[in-house]
């Protein structure tokens, strides 16, 4: 099934699919779960259009790429174009849409990776790596205090809010604009909070903004 940005309710957005860009290590408890360095500034790494799929799709496992970890993160979608030193308003008013997503980890391959200090991308920007929700428009939430959770198969994995994030959601896209001009379609993922961890087939997936958003998926196998 081909990807098309979507509000929640399924109303498709007039917006091609572009990069998605993301942030790690951007919620310290999550640096040190995983033993890295709390960084000073945005770690940014790129996910090309071909990892997004709907995260109302189930989650597929591929057994011969090694376990997979989940990590929710607020999503972004941008409506405008956002290049060099934007202002803070500037930045803002390119957000259309808020959702969740999953950014799909391969740990082993990545940790291999970073002791090599190669690029995480085959970790990180393989196909189906991120599962993305419908989006919500952004008069409904509070960009500095947006909740998010996971549960899996019932059990409360990850919580957090944007309000726990070293570098804020509008300075992010300020700061990721004067490296990347970032196209109406982009996504931006924001970091995740602590509790990553291993998924399995089976598991049943529930994200949420409470009160705002809920998606759930399931977690199969690809038997391949």
């Amino acid at each position: 099934m081909s990807y098309q940005h979507c509000y929640l309710d399924g109303t498709p957005l007039d917006l091609p699919v572009g990069k998605v860009v993301c942030v790690g290590r951007n919620y310290a408890e999550h640096a040190r779960e995983l033993n890295n360095p709390v960084p000073t500034e945005p770690l940014l790494f790129i996910k090309p259009a071909t990892a997004i799929v709907p995260l109302a799709n189930d989650v597929v496992l591929s057994p011969r790429r090694g376990p997979v970890h989940y990590e929710t993160e607020i999503a972004l979608l941008i409506g405008e174009t956002l290049s060099g030193e934007v202002t803070e308003s500037q930045a803002e008013a390119a957000i259309c849409g808020i959702g969740l997503a999953l950014d799909l980890t391969l740990r082993e391959l990545q940790d291999q990776l970073k002791a090599k200090s190669h690029p995480w991308e085959r970790a990180k920007a393989f196909d189906g790596a991120c599962p993305l929700s419908g989006f919500v428009a952004p008069a409904k939430l509070i960009l500095t205090d947006i909740p998010l959770q996971l549960k899996i198969n019932g059990d409360v994995r990850q919580q957090g809010s944007s309000a726990e994030m070293i570098t804020p959601i509008v300075t992010l896209l300020r700061q990721i604009a004067d490296v990347f001009t970032l196209q109406p379609g982009d996504v931006v993922i924001t970091g995740t909070p602590a509790g990553v961890g291993v998924l399995k087939p089976g598991d049943r997936l529930e994200l949420s903004i409470p009160g705002v958003l809920e998606q759930s998926t399931q977690v199969v196998d690809s038997h391949d």
